[in-house]
């Protein structure tokens, strides 16, 4: 997915994002690090079409998002927000099931590829025997994992996530970037998620995008990139390199 030069504000005569350009690597997972208000969720929305741009394009495979029908773009592209609204009385197999939705016809009975794809979403997503569960009756990390399964079963070629372990326990996001890391790994889906925790992107991520003031401060790769210089510059904060035992840096971030 290539991004030339766009631009976009509510109000036009308020930019929020300016002069982005950018090319998300075929097959990796990129972190879109930055301040709240920097426009990390705004770029998603853009690269998921729930936004147009004020100017500038976002080509994937080579065409203008735009010129897709909306069924064949959900072929390509899925997407996970913060916060998703779900029938609560749907149970989990019926909310993934949607996710089939734009690989058949209308009231089309199932495939073999359906079904195939439908168990590998719910066993990915750590959900099987939740499949009887109502949305109603999940917890804060299920529904979440509930809201990624939906997504895998598009088999999507890109996978867009709004911080998708915001409201979540430690143990659940952790899971959560398990889930999405193991899906890229064996499927070859690009991920592009927009997060808040600095040591969960170094940790998961082959690139970040660090934005400020809505427009990309840096970008590169997520182990070399993220510096206390830059951290300092772009969220007025402090930070340390600590290593772990296993080997990993991680940073302790203070003011």
């Amino acid at each position: 997915m290539r991004i030339e030069k766009v631009a976009f504000g509510y109000d036009k005569n308020k930019l929020i994002l300016r002069d982005i350009d950018y090319t998300f690597k075929r097959g990796k997972i990129t972190a879109i690090l930055g301040p709240n208000g920097c426009g990390k969720s705004t770029l998603l929305g853009l690269c998921s079409r729930l936004f147009k741009p004020a100017c500038g394009t976002i080509c994937l495979d080579g065409k203008n998002i735009a010129q897709y029908k909306a069924r064949d773009f959900a072929k390509y592209v899925a997407s996970v927000y913060q916060i998703s609204e779900m029938p609560p009385d749907l149970s989990v197999l019926g909310l993934v099931t949607f996710g089939r939705t734009p690989h058949g016809k209308p009231f089309h009975h199932l495939s073999e590829a359906d079904d195939a794809a439908i168990r590998y979403s719910i066993e990915k997503a750590c959900l099987k025997g939740f499949e009887n569960r109502r949305i109603c009756e999940l917890s804060g990390g299920e529904r979440q994992r509930a809201c990624l399964a939906l997504a895998l079963a598009q088999e999507p070629r890109v996978l867009l996530l709004d911080e998708p372990t915001t409201f979540l326990d430690v143990y659940f996001q952790i899971e959560i970037m398990e889930i999405v890391t193991g899906v890229n790994h064996e499927k070859g889906v690009t991920v592009v998620m927009a997060l808040h925790d600095l040591n969960q992107a170094i940790k998961y991520a082959d690139d970040i995008i660090v934005m400020k003031d809505g427009q990309i401060a840096a970008a590169g790769d997520a182990k070399t990139t993220l510096t206390p210089e830059l951290i300092k510059a772009v969220f007025d904060v402090n930070a340390e390199v600590i290593k772990a035992e296993n080997g990993d840096s991680f940073y302790a971030v203070y003011r």
